[in-house]
């Protein structure tokens, strides 16, 4: 069993990085500095969160700890159930998969969106 720190950014999560918000931030500096921590961003979110922040896709893209994960034939499959791509993708990202067997941590801005989803939160209000 790995002691691996495994972390979803939801769309709010990646636009409040931006913003400076200061958990975010640490977030990825953890990922960046510990090398059992992994700080995902799904494509879809990572579509979302730069329109609402123009440039966020290319900052979080160019940083060393965050690894974008591009939407593949599951995860387009999952999208298709949800209200938006941005949290469908964020959600399937956080399933377990044999890389990251206890699933992923999402986290957010908007903890109030993943209500009632199976889904593990770290809110970064």
């Amino acid at each position: 069993m790995s002691d691996a720190v495994q972390i979803v950014l939801d769309d709010s999560a990646m636009a409040a990085a931006g913003q400076g918000n200061v958990l975010a931030s640490r977030l990825i500096h953890r990922a960046h500095a510990e090398a059992d921590w992994f700080l995902y961003a799904p494509a879809c979110a990572l579509v979302e969160a730069d329109r609402v922040r123009p440039g966020t896709a290319e900052h979080l893209a160019s940083l060393l700890g965050v690894t974008v994960l591009d939407l593949d034939l599951a995860a387009a499959l999952a999208v298709a159930r949800q209200k938006t791509w941005a949290a469908a993708h964020s959600q399937y990202v956080a399933q377990p998969t044999p890389e990251r067997p206890s699933g992923a941590i999402i986290a957010t801005t908007k903890p109030d969106r993943w209500s009632g989803e199976a889904v593990r939160v770290l809110d970064l209000t």
